[in-house]
């Protein structure tokens, strides 16, 4: 595989002895939860824009006719890479309903876009079962490998879209650092710094969408 998409997934490093414990990829997220009028999450539309760095080095990848643009064919193809790509790490979606986690089923296509120098990425998942809008429910984008930061630069781009959540009550939640690391002293040993992949302490510090029905 290319050097760059693995960058995004987290599956290889740059260089022998990089460490995986912090991020090296940097997106601006959006993450908009549908209700369906049955009652039941319908979707959940994702929108990554990357760094350009990151999306520079993307460019270099999949340029193959080096007219310094991606074509709609390449774009295609980086769309079919992350697709492929990503299914081992749940397209980067958490759900969870009254603490149970639930898993998302895979997209139809990943649709990607270059513009201004920043690759960005339009999706839609689907909860793998359904999911009726009651209880807690909760709902957020990350990478369990710490490789790539999704960030929600506000909370208005975590939304809850539809009738059925009239009455529901939201909130968005921004774990503080600190906290988190105090409260899961135990789990941060030398192997997760070593290995975070074995882990799933990176849930624990992502912003989430936090819905009571």
């Amino acid at each position: 595989m290319r050097k760059a998409l693995p960058l995004l997934l987290g599956l290889t490093v740059l260089a022998p002895g990089l460490a995986f414990a912090h991020p090296h990829i940097f997106a601006e997220a959006r993450l908009e939860v549908v209700g369906g009028a049955d009652g039941n999450i319908a979707e959940l539309r994702n929108v990554w824009r990357f760094d350009e760095i990151f999306s520079s080095s993307v460019l270099m990848d999949f340029d193959k006719n080096t007219n310094l643009k991606l074509d709609p064919d390449e774009l295609a193809e980086v769309g079919k890479t992350v697709l492929e790509s990503l299914a081992d790490f749940n397209y980067y979606t958490t759900i969870t309903e009254d603490g149970k986690t639930i898993a998302v089923a895979r997209p139809d296509v990943i649709n990607v876009d270059y513009q201004d120098g920043q690759l960005l990425m339009f999706f839609a998942v689907k909860p793998s079962t359904a999911m009726p809008i009651k209880g807690k429910l909760t709902f957020g984008v990350y990478d369990p490998t710490m490789y790539a930061a999704m960030d929600f630069a506000s909370d208005d781009d975590l939304v809850a879209i539809g009738d059925p959540f009239k009455a529901c009550k939201r909130a968005v939640v921004r774990p503080d650092p600190d906290e988190v690391l105090a409260q899961n002293q135990a789990s941060l040993t030398d192997a997760f710094f070593n290995d975070p992949t074995g882990t799933d302490m990176s849930k624990l510090f992502a912003t989430r969408l936090e819905l009571t029905c």
